[in-house]
């Protein structure tokens, strides 16, 4: 069994879209139309093939408030790898991103969690070898 698609519950899917392509640097993958909503996916650069992101529309009435209580206690929505923390860290810091918990070494990784601007928070997590 793999992951083929995990989601994450964005408020605006063009502005997840500029997020996620533009600041974090994922591919664009899918964008299809389906009525009110679009069928958006993101995927890394490196493995283009790989697992899905579905930016999902947080239009379902049980939406807002899994994601204000899941921000509010600091839980991010997804985890990502990155390979050197740090750089990313101040890539995105000049690029506007806003980090609540900036590289933390934890135990056998570094991380820190950021704002996605869409009404998440994600974590970025980097292997320490």
């Amino acid at each position: 069994m793999e992951i083929y698609i995990t989601s994450v519950f964005v408020d605006n899917q063009d502005e997840a879209i500029d997020f996620y392509v533009h600041k974090l640097g994922f591919v664009l993958k899918h964008n299809v139309p389906l009525g009110e909503h679009r069928w958006v996916t993101v995927t890394g650069k490196a493995n283009p093939n790989g697992p899905e992101l579905l930016l999902e529309p947080s239009s379902h009435e049980a939406v807002p408030a899994y994601k204000k209580a899941l921000y509010n206690d600091g839980i991010p929505a997804a985890s990502f790898e990155v390979y050197d923390l740090d750089g990313e860290y101040n890539r995105l810091c000049e690029a506007g991103v806003t980090f609540t918990v900036g590289p933390v070494d934890a135990g056998q990784v570094k991380m820190a969690i950021l704002d996605d601007s869409c009404g998440n928070l994600i974590q970025l997590v980097e292997q320490i070898k």
